[in-house]
């Protein structure tokens, strides 16, 4: 894995684990697709560190298991504003 590979990879976790970011958020503030960052976050960064990897994995888990209620509020939002 090329240097700046793995410095963007706990650059991201980092920023993922301090803020709770989505995949993305924390794709739009570096620059990168999401598959990027996902493919990053959940397998890459398993080989450098295991540690933030659980504490990434944590975070990843709790967006996903609230996507449908942010969903939800980003629809009720949209219609609001159209009247």
């Amino acid at each position: 894995m090329k240097d700046y590979m793995r410095e963007r990879i706990l650059e991201i976790a980092d920023y993922i684990i301090e803020t709770k970011a989505t995949v993305r958020q924390a794709a739009k503030v570096f620059g990168v697709s999401k598959s990027t960052v996902h493919k990053d976050m959940t397998e890459r960064l398993l080989e450098i560190n295991p540690e933030k990897a659980k504490l990434v994995k944590k975070v990843l888990e709790y967006n996903k298991s609230q996507r449908h209620i942010r969903g939800g509020r980003a629809t009720k939002k949209k219609y609001l504003s159209l009247n």
